[in-house]
């Protein structure tokens, strides 16, 4: 048997996969330490428990320099491409919203990186963005899509974390039902991920992963403003690791 063990260590979340080949054998997920090499380390001991052998470790995310044991460091864009093709073979497209940042990957028909855009700089349109508003408006992130069913979005015409966080407070005090306010915020994320999507010559089909591919009101919208399908799976979350462990069993082979 041959054992890989690919750990994304994120901005907000640490997300671990144990492949045995092809398959996953075991999932880590926890919110990244104050110490992120930490939430690292409790992957590495979580995911190899009780193995007769040392699992080949592929590192990803921004904190896959803090450590010394990795066999492999890899970047996240190289990552998320080959994860996603494990759980869509025919994706040709990634968007990927995380904790702090989004990126663009696009990939030719044999699953090979063309292209890709990121977004680092600005938290407008990503996880920690939705978190700020949620929580500002009393709920979390994973109630969002019990609380907006059905309910027509309030538009908001800032998308800076700071104003946008003074905008919401200005539209509860002046009446606007949290639920149309909460809409508003993930139909503008979405247009905004749409437009960054737009940037890139890319085709279909496209594969939603990270932690916010788990709302399935922000994915039905990001599809509304493409005009077109888009796809998510169950451990879209764990792509950048599962793409870590691939390459862990890439590199056993040779």
């Amino acid at each position: 048997m041959t054992f890989t063990v690919g750990i994304d260590s994120g901005s907000t979340t640490t997300k671990g996969i144990l492949l045995e080949g092809e398959t996953i054998v075991r999932r880590f997920l926890c919110p990244t330490s104050f110490r992120p090499a930490t939430s690292i380390v409790d992957a590495w001991e979580t995911l190899r428990a009780g193995l007769d052998e040392k699992p080949f470790l592929t590192l990803t995310g921004y904190g896959r320099q803090l450590v010394d044991f990795a066999d492999k460091q890899v970047t996240e864009i190289s990552c998320h491409g080959l994860g996603a093709r494990l759980l869509l073979a025919q994706t040709r497209t990634v968007i990927d919203i995380g904790g702090q940042d989004s990126k663009v990957i696009a990939l030719d028909e044999q699953g090979n990186l063309t292209d890709f855009l990121m977004n680092d700089k600005c938290a407008a349109g990503t996880g920690r963005f939705l978190d700020v508003i949620s929580r500002t408006l009393g709920t979390q992130v994973e109630h969002l899509d019990a609380i907006t069913e059905g309910v027509e979005p309030h538009p908001l015409t800032s998308m800076c974390t700071v104003f946008a966080e003074s905008e919401v407070i200005s539209l509860r005090s002046a009446g606007i039902a949290p639920e149309a306010i909460l809409a508003g915020v993930i139909n503008a994320m979405a247009r905004r991920s749409a437009h960054f999507i737009s940037r890139l010559s890319t085709q279909g089909p496209l594969l939603f992963t990270g932690g916010v591919s788990h709302c399935a009101t922000f994915r039905r919208m990001l599809a509304g403003h493409l005009a077109s399908d888009v796809f998510t799976h169950d451990d879209a979350q764990y792509a950048g690791a599962l793409g870590a462990a691939l390459i862990g069993q890439r590199q056993r082979k040779r």
